[in-house]
């Protein structure tokens, strides 16, 4: 399960996201587009040295090597923008990179990423009038795309996880419905638990 950061301040962030991690969180996409170098170094800094391996960066990807991150995403704008991966990001084994997406054409279309965000599939808890523009579930039918995993983002919560990993998702990332919570720790724990419980049921 993924969880993206709130791009904007959240009090105590970094104690609830050890928290989170502490859970057994698996990655945590780090997006806060406003920040700068030093104020991205300075956050990445306060997360134990312990979860650097399950940390994303979004931007100022020249950071990771100084801490240890080998972990890329890239908006859509910034993949459409590149012929291909930058040269100072080419794929050693130890690195993975991440996208985002917005339709099954784009999806299929990808090559060197590990996973994808595909969005939003329902109404967006985090931003106003934020909604699928088509139905993603049929979309998905359509799949070409299986060596890169296909994540669900979009007004997921404890209420339709279930049913968006049933429908052929590989997996989710929270944003809205953990940030929007009054207890994020208890939401993520839920959605956890409905996360592996439809994982062992598929064993």
């Amino acid at each position: 399960m993924i969880v993206i950061t709130n791009p904007f301040f959240v009090k105590d962030e970094i104690h609830i996201l050890h928290s989170l991690l502490e859970e057994g969180l698996s990655l945590l996409h780090i997006r806060k587009p406003d920040f700068s170098e030093l104020e991205m170094a300075q956050f990445i800094h306060r997360i134990k040295l312990e979860f650097r391996a399950n940390l994303v960066l979004h931007n100022h990807h020249d950071l990771a090597e100084d801490f240890g991150i080998e972990r890329f995403h890239f908006s859509e704008k910034e993949r459409k923008s590149l012929n291909d991966l930058p040269a100072r990001f080419s794929k050693p084994c130890r690195y993975q990179y991440s996208t985002s997406t917005h339709s099954i054409e784009d999806f299929n279309s990808l090559e060197n990423f590990d996973y994808a965000f595909l969005s939003p599939i329902y109404k967006s808890i985090s931003k106003e009038n934020y909604f699928p523009g088509k139905d993603l579930f049929e979309a998905i039918k359509s799949r070409t795309n299986h060596q890169t995993k296909m994540i669900a983002l979009g007004g997921i919560d404890s209420k339709n996880i279930l049913e968006v990993l049933e429908k052929g998702f590989d997996d989710v990332a929270l944003l809205g419905s953990i940030w929007k919570n009054e207890n994020p720790l208890k939401q993520f724990k839920l959605c956890q638990q409905i996360a592996l419980s439809y994982s062992q049921s598929q064993v």
